[in-house]
């Protein structure tokens, strides 16, 4: 790691904390994730080594932050003169590209401050579609990401353009219902199916997500801010009405399913005030039943992407 001078902390991720390095070669700027990897007698555990060649192949798309290599180092904590192989931890690093800020403090800027502004149509336009551009490519080759967020978006705001973090470590690092900053994990933009204990789920959980994410640009705040699993349903129940066996087979033969007290479908325009038709037909992606949500490669062919100039992409 002698490679990298560390700059800062700047956060303290799911899996272990993040720096903002610089690369001392060549000056690039970086995002060293630390990952506490529990290491089996044979070395790395091929779990992680799969991810991690996934992650690699993933960031070949301009959409998902970029890995640029994996440092594989034995923390070497001699106290007591013990050798490199004796006592010390193996840690892998994951050296990502640095991104200045990303959609939640993006959208706070735009909300807060001495300036609060909506974001321009043009940029949630642009924005969205991205992240539909993104989430296509993860979903072509096979991966859901499951927790995508505001928090998870890079921003680039000099390119405007929006990338993908934190995907796909979820299944060999095993994702904790509390990060280790005993930060709890939110829920504003888990699926209904997910939050109803369904175990198969498939990439219209991501799409879900999409849609939350899409509300919010608009709204400059969450949908859905729940703060339990109940209170998070209740939330999406009172716009979306209460789901029934009609609308969505099966609900009710979820693990979690409860009888929930009845409320009538909103007319979901009232949410996004300044969204136009277009925009509402979209964003209608917030559909109970799975199989009725419109996928991410899907979406880009929306009229609501029809004033955009794709060719830039």
């Amino acid at each position: 790691m002698e490679k990298y001078e560390k700059l800062e902390k700047v956060g303290e991720g799911t899996y272990g904390k993040v720096y903002k390095a610089k690369d001392k070669a060549t000056g690039q700027l970086v995002a060293l994730k630390k990952t506490r990897l529990e290491m089996d007698e044979e070395g790395v555990p091929p779990t992680a080594l799969r991810e991690v060649s996934l992650l690699q192949m993933l960031s070949q798309s301009l959409y998902v932050v970029r890995l640029l290599c994996v440092e594989h180092i034995v923390d070497g904590n001699k106290k007591n003169g013990g050798s490199d192989s004796g006592n010390g931890k193996p840690l892998l690093y994951l050296v990502f590209e640095y991104l200045d800020t990303d959609l939640k403090k993006f959208i706070d800027s735009h909300r807060k401050g001495p300036n609060p502004r909506p974001l321009p149509p043009s940029l949630i336009q642009s924005f969205l579609f991205q992240l539909c551009k993104g989430v296509a490519h993860c979903h072509s080759h096979g991966v859901l990401h499951r927790d995508l967020k505001p928090q998870n978006l890079l921003v680039d705001k000099e390119k405007g353009i929006l990338k993908i973090a934190d995907l796909g470590l979820g299944r060999a690092f095993t994702v904790p219902l509390k990060s280790y900053t005993h930060e709890i994990v939110t829920l504003w933009y888990r699926a209904p199916e997910v939050l109803l204990g369904s175990t198969h789920y498939s990439t219209a959980v991501d799409m879900w997500s999409v849609g939350c994410i899409f509300a919010e640009m608009v709204r400059r705040q969450a949908l859905f801010p729940g703060d339990s699993e109940f209170q998070q349903l209740l939330h999406i129940f009172r716009l979306l009405g209460t789901p029934t066996e009609k609308q969505w087979p099966e609900v009710c033969s979820l693990r979690d399913w409860h009888v929930y007290p009845q409320w009538e479908p909103q007319n979901l325009a009232r949410a996004v005030p300044s969204l136009g038709p277009d925009g509402v037909d979209l964003l209608s992606m917030l559909k109970y039943d799975p199989a009725e949500r419109i996928s991410a490669k899907a979406a880009l062919e929306h009229p609501f992407f029809d004033s955009l100039d794709k060719s830039q992409f």
